[in-house]
């Protein structure tokens, strides 16, 4: 069980809530994680709030398919700048796009949403970056868009709403999705190579 955390200092009770902010950690991992910090030395703790604070002050995005780049020039990244742009495969998250760029199934570009579409949240298309998407399209020799939200309601709205967006912008534009066969309600990143390869291979067109 948790501790009541009001019988804790308020700098302890502070750093319990921050962990539990973070996606999946609930109160008990966050109570373990703050008093796992508490027993280390100085040294190790500020080695954790320098790499914490660079990644925030040194980070930005990449203005073209939107990876995290340490980069002054930001109008493109290491991730993108050498990839074949004829072929744009579209994620929800960075950590998709590693997991798609690791298993190399897919050679071209990546543009990243940063989300997904969900009204429960307040997240629109307008909140996306969908209106990237589009100038990268209408400026580059882009063939095919491969559609790689993920199997969720979120990831199937932002795909539908992508999809129709595209082919009335753009008719000359191919538009795929990842065939079926990633479960349902996942993430991308919790595929094995092997579904992730089939779902690739075998990927429909919506057009």
């Amino acid at each position: 069980m948790t501790l009541n955390r009001s019988s804790l200092p308020i700098e302890i009770q502070k750093l319990i809530i921050a962990f539990s902010s973070l996606p999946g950690i609930g109160p008990k991992t966050a109570q373990r994680l703050t008093f796992y910090v508490l027993s280390q030395n100085i040294e190790e703790t500020m080695k954790l709030s320098e790499a914490l604070r660079d990644v925030k002050k040194t980070l930005s995005y990449c203005q073209c398919c939107f990876f995290i780049t340490n980069e002054d020039n930001t109008s493109s990244c290491n991730f993108c700048i050498d990839k074949e742009s004829s072929s744009i495969c579209v994620v929800e998250n960075i950590v998709d796009a590693i997991t798609i760029e690791m298993s190399g199934i897919h050679s071209g570009s990546f543009h990243i949403l940063h989300g997904s579409i969900s009204p429960m949240n307040g997240i629109g298309p307008e909140n996306l970056k969908i209106d990237e998407l589009m100038k990268r399209i209408k400026n580059n020799s882009t063939n095919e868009i491969i559609l790689a939200t993920n199997p969720t309601l979120e990831g199937e709205a932002t795909s539908m709403y992508l999809s129709n967006f595209i082919k009335d912008n753009f008719s000359n534009i191919k538009i795929t999705k990842l065939a079926k066969g990633l479960a349902s309600g996942t993430d991308l990143e919790y595929s094995d190579f092997n579904t992730l390869s089939n779902a690739f291979e075998n990927r429909t067109n919506i057009n």
